[in-house]
């Protein structure tokens, strides 16, 4: 199986394809959109996605993506955060002037870096990449915020560990593909979550009345976000995850009752939700150094 993610090797997301799969043979893209283009002209079995980070909240991008590129979402993973500042071999803590990194990172971040007083932080494109840039260019002076494992690949060193705010910092990765992908993935499986898209008409009670199809049912919401529809001023598409799988008769039965309502309804997938308890022990704090 090729999976496709964003970023140099020792990116996080790379992280995730190998939690997924780890005998995968990978393919890094440089942005989100040339991971969905992978996957559909066939250089990837599977994309490997962020979409929500437990601190920092959606991955806004890849919600809008999923909507524009005619994908499944098969799958679903989850992968602890933990953030560690790297630099050139031999550099110290207090020598450093200028932090890179991707934005998210940083905002994971944002105590430590604000306890760095004199320190300009500069945001990239990605965590990896801005410890391959460090190494590339033989930044002095420079660290990045990124993976134990992209200091690794980089040959850089660790000069604190777990510097991100909260311990429990944990990003939500969505496994997308093609027809036939998600076939192959949940074989001998019943998928038990569902992710949807609808937009509704701008009347009162309307998002109470399209949210009491699954509360009546007895259909639990883990999750929903709402994107701004482009050209469309103040209208919105309604991003669900239900905690069900869209073969049962009662999730059936809720979205033949949203569509007579709803504008527009699409469903992204139906898959196996990530199983949280196996994420093992919990990570590090900023209290944790190297």
């Amino acid at each position: 199986m090729r999976l496709a993610f964003q970023g140099e090797p020792g990116a996080y997301s790379e992280a995730a394809a190998l939690q997924f799969r780890p005998d995968a043979h990978l393919v890094p893209c440089p942005a989100f959109e040339d991971v969905f283009e992978a996957v559909e002209r066939g250089g990837a079995t599977c994309g490997v996605l962020p979409i929500e980070n437990s601190i920092g909240g959606s991955i806004h991008r890849n919600y809008d993506l999923l909507l524009a590129h005619d994908l499944r979402i098969v799958a679903e993973t989850e992968l602890p955060v933990v953030h560690s500042l790297v630099a050139l071999p031999g550099t110290t803590l207090d020598e450093v002037r200028t932090i890179y990194s991707h934005p998210q990172a940083l905002a994971q971040c944002d105590r430590f870096l604000r306890s760095r007083k004199g320190v300009e932080v500069v945001a990239t494109y990605d965590t990896a990449g801005s410890a391959r840039l460090i190494h590339d260019r033989g930044l002095s002076g420079t660290a990045a915020i990124a993976s134990e494992r992209a200091a690794t690949v980089f040959g850089l060193e660790v000069l604190a560990r777990g510097i991100q705010d909260f311990a429990d910092n944990i990003t939500r990765f969505l496994v997308v593909g093609r027809g036939g992908a998600a076939e192959e993935i949940q074989k001998g499986t019943t998928p038990n979550k569902t992710t949807l898209v609808f937009s509704l008409p701008n009347e009162p009670g309307a998002l109470f009345k399209a949210l009491s199809v699954f509360a009546l049912r007895g259909i639990d919401l883990t999750k929903l976000e709402s994107r701004p529809i482009p050209g469309r001023p103040w209208e919105y598409l309604f991003y669900a995850d239900l905690n069900v799988g869209q073969q049962e008769y009662r999730c059936g039965r809720a979205l033949t009752h949203l569509a007579e309502f709803a504008t527009s309804l699409r469903s992204l997938g139906s898959y196996v939700g990530f199983v949280r308890s196996t994420l093992g022990d919990a990570v590090p704090t900023a209290g944790d150094r190297a």
